[in-house]
C-alpha cells in the first residue's frame, strides 16, 4: 500500500510495485529502495555523490531476512500520531433494532468529514460482518471516532436486535454517555426499555435523545406524544426525563443531503447537546492500568492485537502485562498501542485502544480476559454484593427465586453461570427487592469491590448490582454442583 513516513518528504509504495529507482546488473531491488530511503534522510545525504559505495560498506552484515524488517519497521513508523489536543468521551448508540442507530451514525461522521473532524463511514463500513450486511442488523458493537469542535469521540454503534443484547452489554460497558434513538413512526418499543435499562444498571448516567425517522411521520401530534412517552420512560427508568434534550429528525435525510431542517441541522443540534449534555468523566489515572478485552485480532507479519477501553491507569508502550480470568494467567509485553489507527505511546483510562502483544496467538486469548499490570488484580469466585432484584414491570422476573438459583452474571466484558446464595433465615428473593445476596461463579473471574454487574436469565435481565466484598471459597461452597 501507499504510504507516507513523517521524516521523509515522499510518498512510498510497499511490497505491491517495485521501486522507481534504475537498477543495475549484479545489485537487488530491495538494495535500491533501501539506497532511495538512506540518500532522503539527512543523516546519509552528504555522504558521497551516489549511494551504491555507501550501500554496500551498510547492507553487507545484513543476512537476507533483515531489510524486510528493516522495510516493515519504516511502515510501522508511517502510522499517524494521535495528538491529545481535546477532552477524549466515549459515547454510543442504543435503542430498538431497526429505528436508526447506524444510520446516524454513519450520518454523524459524514457531517463531521464535511470540516475535518471525522473520516466518512457508510453504513456497509459500520455494519461490516457478512451476517450483518445480509440481515440489516447490527451483531457486534462497532466502533467509529470523530471529533467535534470542543471534543473527541469514540463512538460505539450498539445491537439493537433482542438476540444480541450481551454483545450490547460488551458495548455499553465502557460508555461515558448514549445517544438513545428511537423512531417516530413506531416510539419507545421492548430494546428502547432494555437497553435503556442496560445502560442505567451499569452506570451511564448522562443520555440524549434522536427521534429518527421524523421523515416518515406527517402528523406533528404523533411526534409530539413519542416525545412524551420517551421522557416518561427516562423518568420511570431514574434518569431526568424533563431535562434530557430531545432532537427530532431524520438521519437518512442528512446522509442523502435533503431536507435539511430534518437532516443536517438536526445532527448538528444533536453533537450540540451531547458536547454540553454529556459530561466529561474524572479518569483514575493513579492506579494500575486495567483493559478488559473485547476483542483479539491476529495481523499477519505484526502479531496479536487486543482491544477494549482502558477501565483505569496508564499503559505505556514496553508496559509487561499480565491476562487473567477464564482460568488463564498468561504474561506479555505491551509492544505497541493504537487508537484508530493513530499511534500512542501512552494511553489513558477511558481511551478505546488496540493493544499489540508479544509472543501470544490469537486462540491464546479471549473475550472477556483482562489485561492489568502484573500482580496488581486477582480474580475471584465468591463475592458478596447488594443486588436490586427486577420487578415484572421493570421487564424482570414475574416470580420470586430461591438459594442455589443460577442466572448469568455480566461484568465489564465477560459473562459467567453464578449461583446464588440467599442471606440466612431467607427463603426467598422477590421481584422489586433489594438484599444483600453471595454468588459463587463457576470459574475465577476479576472482580473488585465497587464492580457494577448485570444479572439476566435466559433473555431477560433479572437485577442488578455492586461487589462489596471478596470472601475466599469454603469447602462447601467447592462442592457446589452446576449441572
Amino acid at each position: 500500500g501507499s504510504d507516507f513516513h513523517p521524516q521523509l518528504s515522499f510518498a512510498y509504495r510497499t511490497r505491491r510495485r517495485q521501486c522507481p529507482v534504475h537498477t543495475s546488473p549484479g545489485i537487488s531491488t530491495a538494495t535500491m529502495a533501501a539506497s532511495t530511503v538512506l540518500r532522503a534522510t539527512p543523516l546519509f545525504s552528504g555522504l558521497g555523490a551516489g549511494p551504491i559505495p555507501l550501500l554496500k560498506g551498510l547492507l553487507r552484515p545484513l543476512k537476507g531476512p533483515a531489510l524486510p524488517l528493516l522495510c516493515r519497521g519504516l511502515a510501522v513508523e508511517a502510522k499517524k500520531i494521535y495528538v491529545r489536543d481535546k477532552p477524549h468521551v466515549n459515547v454510543g448508540t442504543i435503542g430498538h433494532v431497526d429505528h436508526g442507530k447506524t444510520t446516524l451514525t454513519a450520518a454523524i461522521t459524514k457531517i463531521l468529514a464535511e470540516g475535518g473532524g471525522a473520516k466518512f463511514k457508510k453504513y456497509e463500513e459500520i455494519d461490516n460482518a457478512p451476517e450483518e450486511r445480509a440481515r440489516g442488523i447490527t451483531i457486534n458493537a462497532a466502533h467509529v471516532e470523530y471529533s467535534t469542535a470542543a471534543r473527541h469521540y469514540a463512538h460505539t454503534d450498539c445491537p439493537g436486535h433482542a438476540d444480541y443484547v450481551k454483545n450490547m452489554i460488551t458495548g455499553t460497558a465502557p460508555l461515558d454517555g448514549c445517544i438513545l434513538v428511537v423512531a417516530a413512526n413506531d416510539g419507545p418499543m421492548p430494546q428502547t426499555r432494555e437497553h435503556l435499562l442496560l445502560a442505567k444498571q451499569i452506570g451511564v448516567e448522562h443520555v440524549v435523545v434522536y427521534v429518527n425517522k421524523a421523515d416518515a411521520v406527517q402528523d406533528s401530534e404523533m411526534v409530539e406524544l413519542v416525545e412524551l412517552e420517551i421522557r416518561e420512560l427516562l423518568t420511570e427508568l431514574g434518569y431526568k426525563g424533563e431535562e434530557t434534550p430531545i432532537i427530532v429528525g431524520s438521519a437518512l435525510c442528512a446522509l442523502e443531503q435533503r431536507d435539511p431542517e430534518l437532516g443536517l441541522k438536526s445532527v448538528q443540534k444533536l453533537l450540540d447537546a451531547v458536547d454540553t449534555h454529556i459530561t466529561v468523566p474524572t479518569r483514575d489515572l493513579e492506579k494500575p492500568f486495567l483493559l478488559p478485552i473485547e476483542s483479539v485480532y491476529s495481523i499477519p507479519g505484526r502479531g496479536t492485537v487486543v482491544t477494549g477501553t482502558l477501565e483505569r491507569g496508564i499503559l505505556k508502550r514496553g508496559d509487561e502485562c499480565e491476562f487473567l480470568g477464564h482460568s488463564k494467567n498468561i504474561r506479555s509485553v505491551v509492544t505497541g498501542i493504537e487508537m484508530f489507527h493513530k499511534s500512542l505511546e501512552r494511553a489513558e483510562a477511558g481511551d478505546n485502544l488496540g493493544a499489540l502483544v508479544r509472543g501470544l496467538k490469537r486462540e491464546d486469548l479471549r473475550r472477556g480476559l483482562v489485561m492489568a499490570k502484573p500482580g496488581s488484580i486477582q480474580p475471584h469466585q465468591k463475592v458478596e454484593a447488594q443486588v436490586y432484584i427486577l420487578s415484572k414491570e421493570e421487564g424482570g422476573r414475574h416470580k420470586p427465586f430461591v438459594s442455589h438459583f443460577m442466572p448469568v452474571m455480566f461484568s465489564l466484558t465477560w459473562d459467567m453461570a453464578c449461583r446464588v446464595v440467599l442471606p440466612p433465615g431467607k427463603e426467598l428473593a422477590m421481584p422489586g427487592e433489594d438484599l444483600k445476596l453471595t454468588l459463587i461463579l463457576r470459574q475465577p473471574m476479576i472482580l473488585e469491590k465497587g464492580h457494577r454487574f448485570t444479572l439476566r436469565d435466559g433473555n431477560r435481565t433479572i437485577g442488578t448490582g455492586l461487589v462489596t466484598d471478596t470472601p475466599a471459597m469454603t469447602e462447601a461452597d467447592k462442592n457446589i454442583k452446576w449441572s
